[in-house]
């Protein structure tokens, strides 16, 4: 199969066959996909086909849709990603994907994320993980596969040589799981980017996050690393820290929604200040207020030349804390993005940001406010801007339709 033509008429013959009717939403796709093809010729296909997609579809696939894709798309080197995300896939789809995963010989991108992928579901999918060479990322975030489904995982990442980003966010995986990952890490030389967001933890001695600061100092693969809803404190931001300013390759570290006040801020300064490789620092819904910031400033006005992404939404600051942090700005020259919206917005912080936007230091592309006037004072509204703005949802058209970097973790 070389063209979206061929793929249709695989796809209908297999429907044929099996007796399941073909899924109008699967034929629309392909031939609007061979509509492309004659004006654009590809060498390969990115077959998409999210069930949120309301322009396109009003019936989400099912298992049985799944059968007679995986059996139309096994062994074709046309089709190289492939978008399942919000349908109705449970662990019987789940094991129809393990097979075509195991037998892929083309397939790079792989999205499933929020079906009904169960703990069973996510051991055939990784077990197919086994054997497979291709894949080089896999999104099962929003499945509710358990601490057995991160098992399953860990155990794939012992073999497999291929993915290179994995996503299990919002996956309820447990403290085994994660700790099961944080080990293999500790060998795994192929990853570059996790995302273990969320997991279900009922610990507050944070033996997680004193794993995953073990496997940062000898990890030297690793370039992007989730760590949001992780219920971590300033000890865990501590112990990251004391590994981290060791570690060489992670470019990429979120620690958004946790229980970091001020003093986890300032020993995160402390890590800004040995000026590692890390480009991307999201601490987004902490608490880290005034004094964090200003620590988090100092480390950036006088030190860091690395650092080009700070997001600091919604973190209890007011305005000396955000005019420190556009100070840092005016010296800094490699920091070009900050996010700062949900905190207090004084009159102060309004005029230093609007001072960066109009003197062109701060793009407003680059951030998520932008300053308007009214009655000779200047406040600040809210962008629709941040780095994960299209995680769980991309739009259908428009500029920002199917951008893959969003797509990733």
């Amino acid at each position: 199969m070389s063209s979206p033509d061929a793929v249709l008429d695989r796809y209908k013959e297999v429907c044929k066959t099996e007796g399941i009717p073909a899924h109008k939403y699967v034929v629309k796709v392909l031939e609007k996909a061979q509509e492309d093809h004659l004006t654009e010729p590809m060498d390969e296909m990115d077959l998409d086909l999210a069930g949120n997609n309301k322009l396109l579809t009003d019936t989400r696939l099912e298992d049985r849709d799944v059968v007679t894709l995986c059996q139309t798309l096994a062994n074709s080197t046309f089709v190289t990603w492939l978008d399942l995300r919000y349908n109705n896939i449970t662990d019987e789809g789940a094991k129809h994907l393990g097979k075509f995963i195991e037998a892929s010989v083309a397939l790079r991108f792989l999205n499933v994320m929020c079906n009904d992928i169960g703990p069973d579901g996510a051991e055939h999918i990784a077990r197919g993980l086994h054997t497979n060479e291709t894949l080089q990322v896999l999104k099962m975030n929003g499945n509710k596969i358990g601490n057995k489904g991160g098992m399953m995982f860990a155990s794939a990442l012992q073999i497999n040589t291929g993915i290179e980003q994995l996503d299990l966010g919002d996956a309820d995986l447990g403290t085994e799981s994660v700790i099961a990952l944080a080990t293999i890490l500790h060998y795994n030389k192929y990853l570059k980017a996790l995302n273990v967001n969320r997991p279900l933890l009922f610990s507050h001695q944070e033996e997680t996050t004193v794993h995953m600061a073990h496997m940062l100092k000898v990890n030297n693969t690793l370039r992007e690393l989730h760590l949001q809803k992780y219920d971590m404190r300033d000890f865990g931001a501590e112990r990251l820290v004391e590994t981290l300013q060791e570690n060489i390759a992670l470019t990429h570290l979120d620690l958004s929604c946790n229980r970091i006040t001020r003093d986890g801020a300032k020993h995160l300064s402390r890590l800004l200040k040995k000026n590692t490789p890390l480009q991307v620092l999201d601490l987004g819904f902490n608490r880290i207020e005034d004094d964090g910031a200003i620590y988090l400033s100092e480390a950036l006005k006088h030190f860091n030349t690395n650092l080009h992404t700070l997001v600091l939404v919604h973190n209890c600051i007011r305005g000396n804390g955000l005019v420190a942090v556009a100070d840092a700005m005016k010296t800094n020259s490699t920091l070009y993005s900050v996010y700062i919206w949900g905190n207090e917005l004084e009159e102060s912080a309004c005029v230093a940001f609007n001072d960066l936007i109009e003197s062109a230091r701060l793009d407003t592309d680059q951030t998520d406010v932008q300053p308007y006037v009214v009655d000779g004072r200047v406040y600040l509204s809210e962008l629709s801007h941040g780095l994960r703005r299209h995680y769980y949802w991309t739009p259908s058209y428009g500029p920002d339709a199917r951008k893959r970097d969003d797509l990733m973790m």
